[in-house]
């Protein structure tokens, strides 16, 4: 099934191992490749599509494993960081790209652009990391707690109403920092699109921090170049994590914190953050 809209592709696809993957593709030129963060969908990169597609990149964001309309495996025995690696990794495939690519992945997404960038060097131009999600002790403490022990009962996530998920999103974007106009970090439109991909998402999606394997050994061999960008008031992943980045990536081109952000800058502040990734594009 495909629909275009404004040179916008969405399309939807089975793979070799018969499970859906739904995506987004705009634009013609050099392949760039987006990875949305758990419980988001291919909408967390609505700001920075149309831009690529500007100024001559193709860029393509997908569905994860269990989020937005792509596949949603019924057992939660499914649901492991490995095998949305291979949903993942299977898409990828199946786009045929010719050439090298940069991936720019958020979160649980920059985990998974790691691991993709590690285990086939040869295909992987460039990397943009967000927030990157790369070993389970970046998490606040009884969030470790919670998430190394495999969950009772997810399925009563998927009871819960939109209108919680809301509630949620909405008071962990307030803005409290005095002298700011906007109430909120995060827009309007943002928080119902956020609080409809926790709702859209599978229950069994949250497995999937306790199946991480660390990365921090790692990433001494992660050799493409890199940018690494992070919101300063992240409240999912400890904020002190990231600039720890700065002395274990060997190709690192730049650094930057977005201060009053939290875990989505590139949600909060599009116009700040897009010309970042442009930059570091152009210098490819």
């Amino acid at each position: 099934m495909e629909l275009k809209t404004n040179d916008i592709m969405y399309q939807s696809m089975i793979l070799n191992n018969n499970q859906k993957v739904n995506y987004v593709m705009q634009g013609e030129g050099e392949p760039v490749l987006m990875v949305h963060g758990l419980a988001a969908s291919l909408h967390d990169w609505d700001d920075l599509l149309p831009e690529l597609s500007a100024n001559g990149y193709a860029g393509y964001a997908l569905d994860l494993l269990g989020h937005g309309e792509s596949e949603k495996p019924e057992h939660n025995h499914e649901y492991t960081v490995e095998k949305a690696y291979l949903h993942f990794e299977k898409w990828i495939d199946a786009l045929q790209l010719q050439e090298p690519f940069t991936l720019i992945g958020h979160s649980l997404g920059g985990g998974l652009s790691l691991l993709y960038t590690l285990r086939h060097p040869e295909k992987v131009r460039g990397l943009v990391l967000v927030n990157p999600f790369y070993d389970l002790n970046q998490l606040p403490p009884v969030m470790q707690t919670l998430f190394r022990r495999k969950l009772f009962n997810p399925s009563l996530i998927d009871l819960a109403p939109y209108r919680l998920f809301r509630f949620f999103i909405d008071m962990t974007s307030f803005n409290y920092y005095i002298g700011h106009r906007e109430s909120h970090i995060l827009p309007e439109h943002i928080r119902y699109q956020t609080a409809l991909d926790y709702k859209r998402a599978s229950s069994g999606i949250y497995n999937f921090p306790r199946t991480l394997p660390s990365l921090t050994l790692e990433l001494n061999h992660v050799h493409q170049a890199t940018l690494l960008l992070w919101g300063g008031q992240d409240q999912t992943l400890q904020p002190s994590s990231f600039p720890e980045l700065t002395n274990w990536l060997p190709n690192l081109k730049g650094s930057h914190v977005f201060p009053f952000c939290g875990h989505v800058p590139h949600q909060c502040h599009p116009e700040k953050f897009n010309p970042y990734v442009m930059e570091f594009l152009k210098n490819l």
